[in-house]
């Protein structure tokens, strides 16, 4: 026989018994399979019941993410080579209700990312709907929000996130950065409609800074950088309205 690893995986069947158990896999080692291509073994050739997301294998899709030895990861581009010939305990994101195994339910992150409307917002509604205009950006315009366009919504960060797990209510890193994202484009005139809801009690001010959001991405995109930015933003636009008078 060749060389083993061993994988500790959690079960979660909610139609049986509702119990979180571990479940032990030997399994060969391959020195290039990710820890995805494991858990495709696993459910190719020893256990077809193992339930898990996967979809596009190049770490795109974002929808892989899994705690990995206690850290969120993506699957996909998570190598067992790294862990070899240590054992290594495969779990669903943490912060999230458990559907199945290593399945989670991510609907409370998707009503908050649409509640930060995350598109291109004009205040004349014909110009959304006029194919044809072209709104140019410079490269240093489209600089100020690069970095927050490459999110794949993978959730990763708020598996990492201590506050989001403490208070399920806060929007979450990867909603703020993609809020950020589009209050920074140039062609945006959506600011005030998202300030609503960055801002709110549940927003900005609930981070506490930890930064383990950055940590984790496996982009850069470094939602702690874009959260804090957007509370100075908040702030300066408190101080003029105070001074103005507005609302």
């Amino acid at each position: 026989m060749g060389e083993e690893i061993t994988l500790n995986i959690t079960r979660y069947n909610p139609d049986k018994d509702g119990k979180y158990t571990t479940q032990r896999y030997s399994i060969p080692y391959k020195n290039d399979w990710s820890i995805l291509d494991a858990l495709n073994y696993v459910k190719a050739e020893l256990d077809g019941s193992l339930t898990y997301r996967w979809s596009c294998r190049m770490a795109v899709c974002g929808s892989c993410g899994m705690m990995v030895n206690g850290t969120p990861r993506l699957t996909c581009s998570t190598y067992l080579n790294e862990f070899y010939p240590k054992e290594i305990t495969i779990e669903p994101l943490a912060n999230f209700p458990v559907i199945r195994d290593l399945v989670v339910d991510i609907n409370d992150f998707m009503a908050k990312l649409k509640s930060a409307k995350p598109w291109i917002i004009r205040k004349n509604k014909r110009d959304e709907d006029d194919t044809s205009k072209e709104y140019l950006q410079t490269t240093g315009q489209m600089d100020k929000y690069y970095q927050q366009t490459l999110c794949i919504n993978c959730t990763l960060c708020y598996a990492a996130c201590p506050v989001y797990g403490l208070h399920p209510d806060f929007l979450g890193p990867a909603v703020i950065a993609l809020g950020h994202r589009y209050n920074k484009d140039s062609r945006d005139e959506g600011k005030a409609d998202r300030r609503e809801v960055l801002a709110s009690e549940h927003g900005v001010w609930k981070c506490t800074v930890v930064g383990d959001c950055t940590e984790v991405c496996p982009k850069h995109v470094d939602p702690s950088a874009a959260i804090q930015r957007t509370k100075v933003d908040s702030a300066i636009n408190w101080f003029f309205s105070f001074l103005t008078g507005r609302k």
